[in-house]
C-alpha cells in the first residue's frame, strides 16, 4: 500500500494540488469559505479580513495586496484540498 504526500496528490484533471494549476484566488477563497466558514477560517489563520465583517471581495482585495496572507491562504487550501482528494478528514 502506497501512501501519498500532500505535495503528490492529484485533482480531478489529473493536475498536482500543490502547483494550484487554474486554480484562481477567488476559487481558493470560496472553497475554503464553504469548507470551513468565515469563524474557523479566522481562527486558523488569525486574519482580520476573516473576522472583521468579512466577505469574498474584501477578503481577495487583501489578499492580493498582502503575499505573506495569500501564502498562508493557499497552504491550507493545498493541505485540505489534499486531504479530501486522499480521503483523509480535512485539517
Amino acid at each position: 500500500m502506497s501512501f501519498l504526500r500532500a505535495a503528490d496528490a492529484r485533482d480531478e484533471s489529473g493536475h498536482l494540488i500543490s502547483e494550484l494549476h487554474g486554480v484562481t484566488l477567488a476559487k481558493i477563497l470560496e472553497y475554503l469559505v464553504a469548507a470551513y466558514g468565515w469563524p474557523e477560517l479566522d481562527a486558523r489563520l488569525r486574519m482580520n479580513c476573516f473576522a472583521d465583517n468579512p466577505s469574498i471581495k474584501s477578503s481577495l482585495t487583501f489578499l492580493r495586496r498582502t503575499p505573506w496572507a495569500r501564502t498562508k491562504v493557499e497552504e491550507l487550501y493545498i493541505k485540505a484540498r489534499s486531504a479530501e482528494v486522499q480521503g483523509r478528514p480535512r485539517p
